[in-house]
């Protein structure tokens, strides 16, 4: 691959919660300190093709225990969308699926109250995930066709900037991208809202403020009864830290050689 899909992006800290960090206004311009989480946004062209793929990991190769929780938590959205993909199915529901696993897993760790059935009903995953799940990925990155005549997009928080509003099919190729993000101004909204206030633990929350964000984005195609993955890069937990311990004694070996 001699070229790149798209303008990558490569967030550390605080940075990692800027979805399109790197362009103009944000550049790629911080160091990356010991205990950053790193989201790295990036996708090499093939024959014209795009590929677009996030991984998400501790800048140390250690997971801390919070950042092993919200990990876990995209991770596992990301899987439950992933099996319940086939022809048939509305990308919308896939959306709305990542956001109560997301809710639910805020639950568990503690950031969250209440039911999580209440807080679809505000639309409070939004808050956390304001991007849509995936898109299409052709020869473009975010390939046309999302949209066709007579497919409307949802106006509600998160689906509205959902890039593609179609039933799946057999044969489309897509990139399922869930995450949470630890966004200042939309927690302070959400802080200020009558309707979202209630459901947030605002003792716990204040401990993630600087969290910066985790996204895990997998490129698959769409089979007759599921999918294919397409993406083969270490995934779990305990993948990411083996991997990255590897690479570190690796380079310490050839530094005392």
């Amino acid at each position: 691959m001699r070229h790149t899909s798209y303008t990558c992006i490569c967030g550390s800290g605080t940075n990692s919660s800027i979805l399109h960090y790197g362009h103009a206004g944000a550049p790629n311009d911080k160091t990356i300190q010991d205990g950053d989480m790193c989201l790295f946004d990036m996708g090499g062209e093939y024959y014209c093709y795009s590929s677009d793929i996030t991984c998400s990991f501790p800048a140390n190769g250690k997971f801390t225990p919070d950042q092993k929780a919200i990990y876990e938590a995209v991770l596992k959205s990301s899987r439950a969308v992933m099996a319940a993909i086939k022809p048939g199915v509305k990308w919308t529901d896939m959306h709305r699926l990542a956001d109560r696993v997301h809710l639910e897993e805020l639950v568990k760790i503690g950031i969250l109250r209440g039911n999580v059935e209440d807080m679809l009903k505000v639309h409070l995953g939004s808050v956390f995930m304001p991007h849509g799940l995936g898109h299409l990925l052709g020869i473009d990155v975010h390939d046309v066709g999302g949209y066709p005549e007579g497919v409307e997009r949802v106006d509600e928080p998160g689906l509205r900037s959902l890039r593609m509003g179609r039933v799946v099919q057999e044969r489309m190729v897509l990139t399922v991208e869930p995450g949470i993000y630890f966004i200042h101004h939309l927690l302070d909204q959400a802080l200020a809202s009558p309707q979202q206030c209630g459901f947030i633990a605002a003792d716990v929350l204040a401990r993630f403020r600087n969290f910066g964000g985790v996204r895990i984005e997998d490129d698959i195609a769409v089979t007759a009864d599921g999918v294919e993955l397409l993406t083969c890069v270490p995934r779990t937990v305990e993948e990411i830290e083996a991997f990255m311990a590897d690479r570190s004694e690796k380079s310490f070996s050839s530094l005392k050689d």
